[in-house]
């Protein structure tokens, strides 16, 4: 039986920020290789143990995810839509009960975050494969990652006896908060104790029987923001009153702290949950100083340090202990030892009625992206990017016109009942309340330059009459 490997990707993220943003979060980034954190974690359930993965996410991230699956040629098995974040237990609940509906209550499912590294891949499948065996006889099985030092940061698990004919996998005795110092170096000393990677492995129809015992109006809930739930597009819009009646509950308060079926495997495959800055140093790849450098850096008597440009030169010298990450309109400079207090600026910005906090000044669409340039009293200059074979929606502006320069490619365009092609170099022009359309009928790439007059410029001033992406009713 191929297990279904259901991955979450909800969550802002701030504590990485400003590279991870509330609309385009760490788990779509690439900050460990070449592909995003969400692509990362697809591949490593892809194979014959595994079939499609699900995957739960903010409604806001639809498209950029779906986007992503699709570029790495992956298939899936759906794309919830969370109205809201209710934490993991009611997402693992309508996974669970829509897995069941389609393919049997005895379907095993492994809820995995999306932001997680593993650097072990072959370990992380031999663990799967033990872990798969328990949870058929009924298991309710997590994944225990083996310390290798006094974490002050994680959960921990202690390991019961041994699971009768599952090698490897053993009884929870009991669950630990997170710890202070002294209690994790006793944890150590003890052994036997493992850090929470907030991974599970488990039929779908055993952990319903679990939640249903210990919280019946939960299940209920789920099950109405299912039933009442639609179809939109590629996606599953989860209906927003029922799943807002679930309470907010992670798997381990909700089960795995008062079950029997509770049990663990614990690995030691390379894991990091990628929580701050410094564990993006923690897992870098370090030149002789003890330095992780990405982007465009020069370093001169640098130490220790994590350095990441995503936008133009940094250059660093007489430090040491410093995280310093520059994108295109924000620069955090951060001692090691206090990465965890960047949630704390980005709340400050939120306070500010700042929006750094929310996006970058590149904004993924269905359609491509574009890219805030210069803005001013009553303009805005953007770069915009159309995809192959796409198209913007029909609008119009009440509040401003629009220049369009054709910079690369070939755009198609609308403009009331006239419709052009214009190339490279070529320009037009979209008074206010002029219907128009951006389309890329080309095999090759789109852009042009959109200069915006007027005496208001918000993305909300769009009036859509037809739209590819299911999007007329946002305005």
């Amino acid at each position: 039986m191929a297990i279904v490997p259901v991955i979450l990707s909800g969550g802002s993220g701030t504590r990485l920020w400003p590279l991870s943003r509330s609309l385009f979060p760490k788990q779509l980034l690439p900050l460990v290789s070449d592909d995003s954190m969400l692509q990362e974690t697809a591949k490593r359930v892809s194979g014959p143990e595994f079939a499609h993965p699900m995957v739960i996410c903010n409604d806001a991230h639809r498209f950029i995810v779906a986007e992503q699956l699709r570029a790495m040629g992956m298939g899936h098995q759906g794309i919830l839509l969370e109205p809201a974040g209710r934490n993991t237990a009611p997402a693992a609940a309508v996974a669970a009960l829509r897995l069941s509906a389609a393919s049997g209550p005895e379907t095993l499912m492994m809820l995995l975050p999306s932001d997680h590294v593993i650097g072990d891949r072959p370990a992380f499948l031999i663990a799967t494969a033990k872990a798969a065996e328990a949870a058929k006889t009924g298991a309710l099985v997590t994944f225990g990652i083996e310390p290798n030092h006094p974490e002050t940061g994680y959960g921990y698990i202690k390991q019961g006896d041994a699971l009768n004919g599952h090698e490897g996998c053993f009884s929870v005795a009991r669950f630990e908060e997170k710890p202070n110092r002294e209690k994790a170096e006793a944890f150590l000393n003890e052994g036997g104790y493992h850090w929470n990677s907030g991974m599970f492995l488990f039929s779908c129809g055993s952990f319903m029987e679990e939640l249903e015992r210990l919280h019946p109006a939960m299940v209920a809930a789920c099950k109405a923001a299912l039933d009442d739930g639609e179809e939109d597009l590629d996606f599953f819009r989860l209906n927003a009153g029922g799943f807002a009646d679930a309470d907010s509950l992670s798997i381990d308060y909700a089960v795995m702290e008062h079950t029997d079926r509770a049990a663990v495997v614990p690995v030691d495959m390379g894991w990091n949950d990628v929580g701050s800055w410094t564990a993006l140093w923690d897992i870098g790849e370090k030149d002789d100083d003890g330095n992780v450098l990405h982007g465009d850096v020069l370093a001169i008597d640098v130490k220790d340090s994590y350095i990441r440009s995503d936008a133009r030169l940094v250059a660093a010298t007489g430090i040491q202990d410093l995280i310093i990450a520059a994108t295109d309109d924000v620069v955090l400079v951060a001692g090691k030892e206090s990465a965890q207090q960047v949630k704390d600026l980005v709340d400050l910005i939120k306070a500010g009625n700042r929006n750094e906090h929310e996006t970058h000044t590149r904004v993924y669409r269905p359609w491509g992206w574009y890219q805030s340039l210069e803005f001013g009293p009553n303009f805005q200059v953007k770069q915009l990017a159309v995809k192959p074979g796409a198209q913007l929606s029909l609008q119009k502006h009440k509040h401003r016109a629009e220049h369009w320069v054709v910079v690369e490619g070939i755009a198609t365009v609308t403009r009331d009942d006239e419709v052009i092609d214009l190339k490279a170099n070529q320009s037009t022009y979209i008074p206010i309340g002029m219907k128009h359309r951006l389309e890329n009928k080309t095999d090759g790439p789109l852009k042009i330059i959109e200069i915006q007059s007027g005496d208001y410029l918000g993305e909300d001033d769009i009036i859509r009459y037809e739209d590819d992406y299911g999007r007329l009713e946002e305005g």
